[in-house]
């Protein structure tokens, strides 16, 4: 491999160009209602707080830190809700990204158990953000897990009859029949039912938590890309057309920090994913509503919308190039799952990027006295995210007891390095996707 091939195959920047993009023509965006704009910032301002991301972390810190008499402002360099908080598959995983037993064997029993209840909490601050507020999200309770692997389903078994009885986790193991029932497919093996999981609109969330931050009395900034973060006492966050000092800096950039954090850039690699919505369909595929995910690791997932369109993920790509025609990227996916959808005419198609750990675990650190960060959910945002930029907030005030317990859990760095680490990524996942098809 010569020193270019390297150089080109490193971490892409996955920035846009320059201005407020805007928001990708998602079904999402398409559905979302009337979409507000925010002011760019112009200038020099004052603040306690300056949080970098306009996604779910920052939202939610936003709106906290407001609710607790800070003066916040955040910046984001394009919509609000433009990164993956506004184009995710919208799935609502409970519990950890990583098994209890995996964790019990790292950090030890008492630590996991302490994580898994922080899950159950953030589980609830979901409902309770989505009340409280009143956010019109499209919200359905439930999560059916799909195994894609004869030799996996009694493993699935034992698993969940495991996770019951030793760490208190509800699931309820479904056999072929029953999951064929419940998806409308017959190509899994086995399921698992979590009813706690489900699904939402995730721009719509994203909106909503935005509305009641500016309600709570923060101050939203779009078209305000930050340039670099001057550490000291009272750090200066730059933007293009401005500079905000304030005492405390949250980073919640996740996929799209774009080098502005290097410690954050050594462990979170961005990763892309794609997305298709059908046109309605005539079948009710999913009777129960649920979200439905697979066991392959490079994990399709997917929905019924309220006008029985099938909204799909699946399909991955590691450079800051997307596919020229998603829809015939994502469609072979779909086909594998649905083979009677082969040819369904699809109305949208998108793609967006997310951030990964090494480990699938969240990166959440605090490298400096008045700095935070946190990134990195490996596909878990839409539950955990709202939540650890509530933790921060938390923190801010100086409550840390969620907070260490998020940021015990060892997250270490991609190896090899600023040159190696991106095309060692690539590596790894092109072998799990073989894996995925033995």
């Amino acid at each position: 491999m010569t020193f270019e091939t390297i150089r080109m195959l490193s971490a892409p920047t996955f920035m846009p160009a320059e201005g407020r993009a805007p928001h990708v023509a998602s079904w999402y965006a398409a559905t979302a209602g009337d979409i507000p704009t925010y002011p760019s910032l112009k200038g020099h301002c004052r603040a306690d707080i300056a949080i970098i991301g306009g996604g779910y972390t920052g939202l939610s810190a936003a709106l906290s830190l407001a609710k607790a008499g800070y003066k916040v402002v955040l910046f984001e360099a394009n919509k609000i809700g433009w990164g993956a908080s506004g184009r995710n598959g919208g799935q609502i995983h409970t519990g950890q990204r990583q098994d209890p037993d995996w964790l019990a064997a790292r950090i030890g029993e008492e630590a996991t158990r302490d994580l898994l209840r922080l899950a159950d909490e953030a589980r609830a601050h979901l409902d309770r953000l989505i009340a409280e507020h009143a956010i019109d999200c499209d919200f359905r309770p439930g999560l059916i897990h799909t195994v894609h692997k004869p030799r996996w389903v009694e493993a699935e078994k034992r698993h969940v009859d495991h996770l019951r009885k030793k760490w208190g986790v509800e699931r309820e193991f479904l056999d072929r029949e029953e999951t064929a029932r419940r998806i409308g497919t017959d190509i899994y093996h086995a399921g698992s039912f979590d009813p706690q999981g489900g699904k939402l609109h995730p721009l719509k969330f994203a909106l909503g938590l935005a509305k009641a931050a500016v309600a709570a009395g923060a101050t939203l900034f779009e078209d305000s890309r930050v340039k670099k973060i001057l550490h000291g006492t009272k750090p200066i966050v730059v933007t293009a057309d401005g500079e905000a000092m304030v005492d405390t800096v949250i980073v919640a950039g996740n996929g799209y920090l774009g080098g502005l954090d290097a410690e954050t850039d050594a462990s979170v690699l961005p990763i892309n994913n794609f997305v298709v919505a059908t046109e309605p369909l005539d079948d009710v595929l999913i009777p129960g509503e649920e979200a439905v995910s697979d066991s392959r690791f490079v994990v399709y997932y997917w929905h019924q919308t309220p006008d029985r369109r099938l909204v799909f993920g699946g399909g991955e790509t590691y450079s800051h190039a997307f596919p020229e025609d998603i829809a015939a990227f994502v469609r072979p996916h779909l086909a594998r799952v649905y083979p009677k959808l082969a040819n369904v005419p699809i109305s949208h198609a998108w793609g967006g990027t997310l951030g990964i750990t090494f480990n699938r675990m969240p990166f959440i650190r605090r490298p400096k006295p008045n700095v935070f960060i946190a990134a990195g959910y490996s596909g878990q945002g839409v539950m955990l995210a709202p939540f650890v930029g509530h933790v921060i907030a938390e923190a801010v005030g100086g409550s840390m007891g969620r907070f260490d317990a998020f940021a015990k859990v060892p997250v270490m760095p991609f190896p090899g390095g600023t040159l190696l680490r991106w095309p060692t990524l690539v590596a790894a996942m092109t072998w799990f996707k073989l894996l995925d098809s033995i």
